[in-house]
């Protein structure tokens, strides 16, 4: 793995995740099997003993960040689950910013 600092957009979209396991609805199934996907390929195991729906949002989010700068993927199922990575971090911080945006609306009231 490489070693790298973060940028200011991606402390933004782990800052802005819930610190709560979230139901992603339709999107859930591509987030978590991305997730297990890149476990899987390169023989990872992010979070022992935790099932994936039960893994906050935050900490799920800032861990699909970290293998996307930092993992070298060596073969066609480590480049397919890695290629991933960008859409389930997109729609884990889509999905984040509505959830900010509606908690602000419903404190509007």
């Amino acid at each position: 793995m490489k070693s790298y600092i973060p940028e200011l957009s991606e402390v933004r979209m782990v800052n802005r995740a819930p610190d709560r396991p979230v139901d992603f609805g339709a999107d859930g199934d591509y987030i978590l099997s991305c997730f297990k996907d890149v476990e899987r390929s390169f023989a990872l195991d992010a979070f022992p003993g935790l099932a994936a729906q039960r893994i906050p949002a935050r900490a799920l989010i800032k861990q699909l960040i970290v293998w996307w700068r930092t993992l070298e993927p060596a073969d066609e199922a480590q480049r397919d689950a890695y290629g991933r990575l960008p859409g389930a971090i997109r729609l884990i911080d889509t999905i984040s910013s509505w959830l900010e945006e509606r908690a602000g609306h419903d404190t509007a009231d």
